[in-house]
């Protein structure tokens, strides 16, 4: 059986467009709410373009005329007009500020549901901290554009051809005059554009870099006081600190260049406007009202590629958000309906390997043709160095990862016919890592089952020897732990950890040196209650001690991902092979030195 996480991942768009497209799928979702906008969008492109327009008119018809009579009509005409050009332009706003907040929010839905639904595979060559990221900062930088860039690329396009229109009816003399400067323009937003949309993807990657980094940083900073690295820490930091600040500045500085490439163009075309203008009305070619329309067009002409010029930039850096999380929600989900898979109403908890191979890598060999029975309620014990395999043994008894080779049976059914999460409910872990969340004491315990009542929470924390500690904090069960629990000793965090297994009532439970950072009088409370929780079931145990396994059924030493002896303790012994050394090793008591 091949393992199907290392299937290639989805296909996804390659490009600008087709990033654009995946954004529009979700605002699609409000399809009548847009289209309320988009009227509201081509309403205020009207009553912008109509104001100028009827101060053209009212020049020529009431003040050069000297004419006044039913002037106050045209201020009375004015002022609705600019009224209702600004409700318009509230509406739109207001509308697309509900819709990019509701998109953005089924984004950031979908993605973490995503990282929900990834095999562990996904996570081994991930920081954390990169994720996080992508959750947070480039969702955000979607959810700004859209806000903004949306309504102002929409209104940017009608006001422009809207503007176009009414001046090639006005002059189109002066309207070439305009377009004159169209090409120099496109010109230098185009030299911009290619350098900034690199930039922003380049700033993005490196902000993820630096948030991945700062996680780990920050959740290790104990292990970097010990060893007083907090200097080559801080180095590192300003390192990739100053790769980020190197993309947004030059970002920043190239997007600087648009503003300023536009007002130098737009005060050229009022000039040229104004010139031509001038001379062509001592021909009497048009009139004063018309130039000083045209005037105010032409600014109208160039503000709109001005604001689509700013716009493209940061749709770019939006588009480059986008793109990292569509990257995430292209990869391959774990399957959790496994195409014919079946629910296992209850284990009795046989588990068998055969000839089954697994590696990380592909073309690698972490483990090999293993092969071993564990009957039910029987305590199996992996023993062997430090990356021999015996935590990835635990991880495809898990179901983390699927083997390349061979099967897994439990109950003597093939493990790729029962559903994962069947699985896994079925199964308790007790790690050497115990993690706690940021809750109350019982509702830690409660993780194991959460239909659990407040009567067998507490029972199973007497039953791990818990209740007793628990009762003398403050608020007892309802006590708070801070982050990962940090609050109490982590013995205490073991024996929760217990309890939290023995809630979940597994058919089969793993044990990851579960006693490797006790002190001794905890450790005594830990055995026992791990005693109580290992009665019945299957056990798979993993321990470099050997005085905690000396009781096994079965005892697997593994090395360089092969089992190379198994045996109960006596057995292995006798055998006088690895195990014996590994003993002798452990047990054997130093001489005591002369004179001491």
């Amino acid at each position: 059986m091949r393992n199907p996480q290392r299937a290639v991942k989805a296909e996804r768009p390659p490009h600008f467009a087709g990033t654009v497209k995946r954004i529009w799928s979700y605002l699609s979702a409000r399809k009548g709410l847009l289209a309320a906008v988009l009227l509201m969008v081509v309403a205020s492109s009207i009553l912008g373009l109509l104001g100028p327009f009827i101060i053209g008119k009212a020049i020529d018809n009431y003040l050069t005329s000297k004419n006044s009579a039913r002037f106050e009509w045209v201020l009375i005409w004015l002022a609705g007009v600019y009224f209702f050009y600004s409700l318009s332009v509230w509406l739109q706003n207001f509308w697309m500020i509900g819709i990019s907040q509701e998109t953005v929010g089924r984004m950031r839905s979908d993605l973490f549901g995503q990282l929900h639904n990834l095999p562990i595979a996904f996570y081994d060559k991930r920081q954390y901290g990169e994720l996080m990221s992508r959750v947070t900062n480039d969702i955000e930088n979607v959810s700004s554009t859209l806000n903004s860039s949306v309504i102002q690329i929409f209104s940017s396009v009608l006001t422009l051809v809207g503007t176009l229109a009414v001046m090639l009816y006005l002059s189109p003399l002066l309207t070439l005059v305009t377009m004159a400067i169209v090409p120099l323009m496109f010109a230098g937003m185009k030299w911009i554009t290619s350098r900034t949309s690199k930039l922003y993807r380049e700033q993005q990657r490196n902000l993820g870099e630096l948030n991945g980094f700062i996680e780990e940083s920050i959740s290790g900073h104990k292990i970097i006081k010990s060893f007083s690295e907090e200097k080559k820490v801080i180095r590192e930091f300003q390192e990739k600190n100053k790769k980020l600040k190197k993309a947004g500045y030059w970002a920043q500085v190239y997007t600087g260049f648009i503003p300023k490439l536009m007002n130098v163009l737009n005060n050229s075309s009022f000039a040229l406007v104004a010139l031509a203008g001038g001379f062509f009305a001592l021909k009497g070619m048009v009139t004063v009202g018309t130039i000083v329309t045209f005037t105010e067009y032409a600014r109208q002409f160039t503000r709109p590629l001005n604001d689509l010029s700013n716009q493209f930039n940061t749709l770019l850096s939006a588009v480059a958000g986008a793109d990292r999380v569509f990257d995430i929600l292209d990869e391959r989900k774990e399957d959790f309906k496994e195409g014919g898979a079946n629910d296992s109403s209850k284990l009795i908890g046989e588990v068998e390997f055969s000839h089954v191979s697994f590696s990380y890598e592909k073309g690698g060999d972490t483990v090999q043709e293993l092969n071993f029975r564990a009957a039910p309620g029987e305590k199996v014990a992996l023993v062997g160095p430090t990356g021999a395999g015996k935590s990835t043994i635990i991880n495809l008894i898990s179901r983390l990862y699927e083997p390349d080779e061979g099967k897994i049976l439990f109950d003597g059914q093939d493990a790729a016919e029962i559903r994962r999460e069947s699985i896994r409910k079925q199964m308790g872990f007790v790690l050497q890592d115990s993690f706690l969340f940021e809750d109350s004491i019982r509702e830690n315990i409660r993780y194991g089952r959460l239909d659990a009542s407040d009567k067998e929470v507490e029972e199973a924390a007497r039953t791990a020897n818990a209740h007793a500690f628990i009762s003398k904090l403050p608020e007892g069960y309802d006590t708070v732990l801070s982050a990962e629990g940090s609050g109490i000793s982590q013995g205490q965090k073991q024996l929760l950890s217990i309890a939290r297994a023995i809630l979940a009532k597994p058919a089969i439970l793993i044990l990851d040196e579960a006693t490797s950072s006790i002190d001794t009088i905890t450790e005594l409370k830990i055995k026992e209650a791990l005693s109580r929780l290992m009665e019945g079931r299957t056990t798979f145990m993993i321990a470099h001690r050997l005085n905690t396994i000396r009781q096994a059924d079965q005892i697997l030493v593994v090395d360089q991902g092969r089992i190379i002896e198994r045996g109960n303790h006596q057995q292995l012994l006798k055998q006088k092979g690895f195990y014996y050394t590994l003993s002798e090793k452990q047990f054997k008591k130093p001489a005591v030195k002369a004179g001491m």
